[in-house]
């Protein structure tokens, strides 16, 4: 599945001919609005795949690909992101309005369209680092499109899968391990908490509860 990222607000040159140049994404600094931070690096791979086959990824209005706009001519990262510059087709009525959008600024925002081909997930604070990346297409987009509920769900999908992965291979989950599982399931925020005291906490031994909460998810999962 294709997952987005939420728009950097950064076109850094637009000309009359329709080329332009801008961040598509940043890395580090604070999660974006869907709770990610991108790694340096992370676009390494598919940019030099990209390279080999001759290919670009492929520029849309609103991740659109029903509405092509232009191509992009060029992809690279530095130290703030991926950069990118991009021609719009001036022949065609969406790259036309797409020009005069960025040109008087009512929008300009950029955001990628992306597989995830490696992460890792902070379970405190629920922030994923993207740490490689397949880059399928980045978009013109305006700061309205807001994709964060189903970004989240594939999130917290994703996220119960390497639990009930990890809890297979018979390790034990910690107390915050076990509220994301049931999240992912879709268990509320507060039945899923309480969940975890009464299963993870328990009463008695801590190594007890700790056993009572692997044999409760191991019974969900129905094994």
């Amino acid at each position: 599945m294709n997952k987005r990222t939420a728009p950097v607000l950064e076109i850094k040159a637009l000309k009359d001919g329709g080329e332009f140049e801008g961040y598509g994404s940043t890395f580090g600094g604070e999660p974006d609005a869907y709770g990610d931070v991108i790694a340096p690096g992370a676009y390494a791979d598919t940019l030099a795949v990209h390279k080999s086959r001759g290919t670009m990824p492929k520029l849309f209005w609103q991740h659109d690909p029903s509405q092509p706009i232009g191509k992009w001519v060029d992809a690279s990262e530095d130290d703030r992101g991926l950069l990118l510059r991009g021609k719009l087709n001036m022949d065609v009525q969406r790259g036309r309005e797409a020009h005069a959008l960025l040109k008087a600024g009512d929008i300009d925002g950029l955001s990628i369209g992306y597989s995830i081909k490696a992460y890792s997930v902070d379970t405190d604070t629920g922030v994923w680092t993207l740490e490689k990346l397949d880059l399928v297409e980045v978009s013109v987009v305006s700061v309205g499109a807001n994709e964060n509920a189903v970004v989240q769900s594939v999130k917290a999908a994703k996220a119960a899968h390497d639990l009930s992965e990890k809890l297979k291979a018979g390790d034990r989950l910690t107390e915050r391990e076990f509220e994301v599982w049931l999240k992912g399931l879709g268990f509320s925020n507060s039945q899923a908490e309480r969940a975890a005291r009464l299963h993870l906490k328990g009463q008695g031994e801590p190594a007890n509860a700790a056993d009572d909460g692997a044999a409760f998810l191991a019974a969900l999962l129905g094994h």
